[in-house]
């Protein structure tokens, strides 16, 4: 005997639950960068388990999982990077590869759906900010370790592992003789935990703030600071410093944050007495104030003579630049200084260094204008929410405002890497802030 269905049938159970497995996703992806080459499949298959869930409920019930400004902010933000990398692959050098890199770059749309979905509730905020706030807190002991003994000991765990899979480290012998700064879990062939710990510090700082009040919050400053410092990207400490101001003056006031970047400066000296590479380091920042040209270049690593080849770029190609990550191929005819051996060694510059820089040399004033109308989007978003809206989103707000800082200099915005650690901060921004449980 049959049954009728009945007129307000249960939703099925994959939609009552919503993405509820979205938080340990985007934790997985973020806790695997040591590891690139896994993150990146992580990052895959996350976009590949959304596109099926939205296929198996026809795209039903979608204010279920996000709210419809929320969808609606994700998608422009992700268009806002991705349009112009399209477009300016059309005269690109190689222009069936641009192509299919800007094909193969629309697998971060599902998954900036999924990461926003990961924080539209309280209970994906909690696990997913929390989560984030602990990878920083382990990382940062990590480093620390590392400062104490010589090796970080998880970098050791990933290379032990690597080697009995597959025969070989995580890193080559020379990456790791060569290695003049902290490394700690990314390790000595990929020198970016200075820069990635500063970009997610809000996390920790909100968190530690929070739970601890002003003493948690002093602590983990001073813990992430001290390893962002020997981490040695200088581009890190302004990033950081950024961080510290914005989350600090409404917890501490102006007066004991001005303490705070008191004690900042007094661990700069300290560094510079006791480590000769960090000495080195802000000897060479300190030749900016050189008022010839070669002791600003020697001071920006040769970023000047990056610059100086971007601005040609710009001239030549500025509707819609050179292509993204193009810049290599287009940095030989436009090097002002073809004849001296450049700062960073052989070879030429692989991009820009600088936002404003890389989106104009690489996408034209059509990408920049992009870029700006997603930044203003944003802005405007965060500008009608409501207080309660923007306090739940400031962790992440903060975090995507000093990665994109443009008065900085910066990694490229069209690699892997920063690319995809930029997009994942936009959509945990229009997550929280426009989240689905808003009053």
């Amino acid at each position: 005997m049959t049954h009728p269905t009945p007129l307000h049938a249960e939703p099925p159970l994959i939609l009552r639950h919503g993405w509820r497995w979205a938080p340990a996703w985007v934790l997985a992806f973020v806790a695997l960068w040591p590891a690139p080459g896994i993150a990146e499949a992580v990052l895959v298959l996350g976009a590949l388990a959304a596109l099926v869930y939205l296929a198996l409920v026809r795209f039903r019930g979608g204010t279920r999982l996000l709210s419809g400004p929320a969808w609606a902010l994700t998608s422009v933000l992700f268009l806002a990077y991705w349009l112009p990398q399209l477009l300016s692959s059309f005269d690109a050098m190689d222009r069936g590869r641009a192509l299919r890199e800007s094909a193969v770059d629309l697998r971060y749309l599902p998954f900036l759906w999924l990461a926003a979905s990961a924080v539209a509730n309280d209970r994906g905020r909690r696990i997913t900010f929390g989560g984030l706030a602990i990878l920083v807190s382990v990382w940062t002991a990590d480093a620390l370790l590392q400062v104490a003994f010589g090796t970080s000991p998880l970098f050791w765990v990933l290379d032990q592992a690597k080697l009995l899979l597959s025969g070989h480290g995580m890193c080559t012998a020379e990456e790791s003789a060569a290695l003049d700064r902290l490394s700690g879990v990314l390790g000595p062939c990929n020198l970016k935990l200075g820069l990635v710990l500063a970009s997610l510090a809000p996390f920790a700082l909100f968190a530690a703030a929070r739970r601890f009040g002003v003493l948690g919050w002093s602590l983990m400053a001073a813990a992430v600071g001290v390893v962002v410092l020997l981490a040695g990207a200088r581009a890190a400490w302004v990033t950081y410093a950024l961080v510290l101001m914005f989350s600090g003056w409404r917890l501490l006031g102006w007066k004991r944050l001005l303490g705070v970047f008191a004690f900042g400066a007094l661990a700069l000296v300290l560094l510079g007495i006791g480590s000769p590479q960090f000495r080195e380091r802000i000897e060479r920042t300190t030749q900016a104030l050189a008022a010839d040209e070669s002791g600003v270049d020697v001071a920006l690593s040769g970023r000047a003579q990056i610059w100086q080849a971007a601005v040609c770029m710009v001239r030549e190609h500025p509707i819609n630049g050179v292509g993204a990550r193009n810049f290599r191929e287009e940095f030989a005819a436009c090097d002002p200084a073809p004849e001296a051996t450049p700062a960073w060694g052989s070879g030429p510059a692989l991009h820009a260094h600088q936002i404003i820089l890389e989106v104009l040399s690489e996408t034209g004033v059509i990408g920049l204008l992009l870029w700006l109308a997603g930044a203003a989007l944003a802005v405007r978003a965060w500008r009608y929410a409501t207080p309660s809206a923007r306090d739940r989103a400031r962790p992440a707000m903060l975090a995507l405002a000093v990665t994109v800082f443009p008065f900085n200099t910066h990694l490229a915005f069209y690699s892997t890497f920063w690319g995809g650690l930029t997009l994942l901060l936009a959509a945990l921004y229009a997550g929280s802030l426009l989240a689905s449980d808003d009053d």
